[in-house]
């Protein structure tokens, strides 16, 4: 009996909850107790709180708010890139302009949720970023997609960059470190920040900021990852 209920925890999807308002983690617990393949591990209020909860409780997904006192969750998920690679997080927020999906995608989080999303959009959303790929709200890409998507003809292109080059620069823009990069695609450290160095001359782009924004409106990444809701 022990035995079976222990291979159960093992195949659900652990989740470590992190927002700074309790009536919110209470609403979002009970939407997805009902959810079997899901169990909530554990919660935090503020970004310190879930940094430690995360290093203990090792999650497989956070669901993370961007406003929270401490440290805020875009800060806390760049830190938990660095030293928890396999733990991904996935924001829920209530801002969907522009500027606010430039930084999540750069601080490595792998999804963005609006809070106001249907309990069928956040549990497609932890699915999606569990098996690996990103997820972000459809009213968000629009928004993010209608603000790059400006004027197509003009500026640098992606055929000027060599094919080795757009891969750095699409890591660049997924918000890989110059060392995640190089392990990526099997190279030194060295020869991917001379392909940084290449990359930002020839676009004449020297941000990360502007190598994303420039990524997401040549199409080089996907803001969404949903369709006639296959999976």
């Amino acid at each position: 009996m022990d035995g079976s209920r222990t291979e159960k925890m093992k195949s659900r999807i652990k989740l470590l909850l992190v927002d700074d308002h309790p009536v919110v983690r209470r609403g979002i617990s009970s939407c997805l107790a009902q959810q079997e393949h899901l169990a909530i591990v554990g919660e935090a209020s503020d970004g310190l709180e879930a940094v430690r909860k995360a290093k203990e409780l090792l999650p497989d997904i956070i669901l993370m708010d961007i406003d929270m006192p401490l440290m805020n969750g875009l800060a806390v998920t760049e830190l938990l890139r660095r030293e928890l690679p396999n733990v991904k997080v996935l924001i829920l927020s209530m801002h969907s302009n522009t500027d606010y999906v430039l930084r999540i995608v750069q601080s490595g989080a792998r999804g963005y949720v609006l809070k106001e999303a249907s309990l069928e959009e956040l549990v497609r959303a932890i699915e999606t970023v569990d098996s690996g790929k990103t997820f972000f709200s459809p009213d968000v890409a629009s928004v993010a997609l209608n603000q790059f998507v400006r004027r197509p003809g003009e500026g640098p292109t992606p055929s000027q960059l060599t094919n080795r080059e757009k891969q750095v620069l699409i890591h660049i823009a997924e918000g890989l470190s110059n060392k995640e990069i190089a392990s990526a695609l099997g190279v030194g450290v060295r020869t991917v920040e001379t392909h940084r160095e290449r990359i930002m001359d020839k676009l004449n782009i020297h941000s990360v900021a502007g190598l994303t924004k420039f990524a997401i409106s040549k199409g080089l990444i996907i803001l969404r990852e949903e369709n006639n809701g296959t999976h």
